[in-house]
């Protein structure tokens, strides 16, 4: 049975690279490239049964762990494989904290990223060699917001990344082709879901999923 593997990142070159690597994990596979958050939404919902995510975080749309946490909320089943040009030790520890089934460092040779895509797809968490240990002892960072975050929906996640955007309700309407009535019910049920009363706050919030913007290693990635 051919396996769907989705590619999601918005450097051309490097999901090409990618998209190599799962060439050589599974030949037959089928590979599905997506270079944004919302393009991300629409692949998994027309391939309900991919058996794979190669995510990475700073794509457009992703607000740092956002588009991790909300794959894990919103399909529990599908494997999520964080792939990241930043290899500090705490962005690792959170991707795993949010769910993801592995981490690869953007940096790491074609045979490691095919041996971490095999590992996964055969059921296991894969972290490059000596990190496990190494995160095992962070503290866990945890927030009770991931949680909330993971229960929005697919359209209210859309929602709210047009909000931290600063889209006003007529544009993400449009942007959506719904009515302006619809947009003010998914952004009140956001704030409810989310614990909070307004625009700001709720751009504050999803502000904790961000990738702490002073890492210089995150350049690139």
């Amino acid at each position: 049975m051919t396996q769907t593997i989705i590619v999601a990142d918005d450097h051309p070159l490097f999901r090409a690279a990618l998209k190599q690597a799962v060439s050589q994990a599974v030949p037959d596979a089928k590979t599905v490239e997506v270079d944004s958050i919302k393009a991300l939404q629409a692949a998994v919902e027309s391939h309900p049964d991919a058996d794979l995510v190669l995510l990475d975080l700073n794509m457009p749309g992703a607000h740092g762990f956002s588009g991790l946490v909300f794959m894990r909320g919103q399909y529990p089943g599908l494997p999520v494989v964080v792939v990241s040009g930043s290899e500090e030790m705490q962005v690792m520890r959170r991707s795993i904290d949010y769910g993801a089934s592995g981490f690869i460092p953007k940096s790491a040779p074609l045979p490691t990223i095919t041996e971490a895509i095999q590992a996964v797809l055969e059921g296991d968490v894969w972290l490059p060699e000596g990190v496990a240990d190494k995160i095992e002892r962070m503290h866990s960072d945890m927030t009770d917001f991931s949680e909330k975050l993971a229960s929005l929906t697919p359209q209210q996640f859309r929602v709210l990344g047009m909000l931290a955007e600063g889209l006003l309700n007529k544009q993400i309407a449009y942007d959506l082709d719904v009515s302006e009535a619809t947009i003010k019910a998914h952004i009140t049920a956001v704030f409810r879901k989310l614990g909070v009363r307004n625009r700001t706050q709720a751009v504050i919030a999803i502000q904790q999923m961000e990738i702490d913007p002073s890492d210089t290693s995150l350049s690139g990635s």
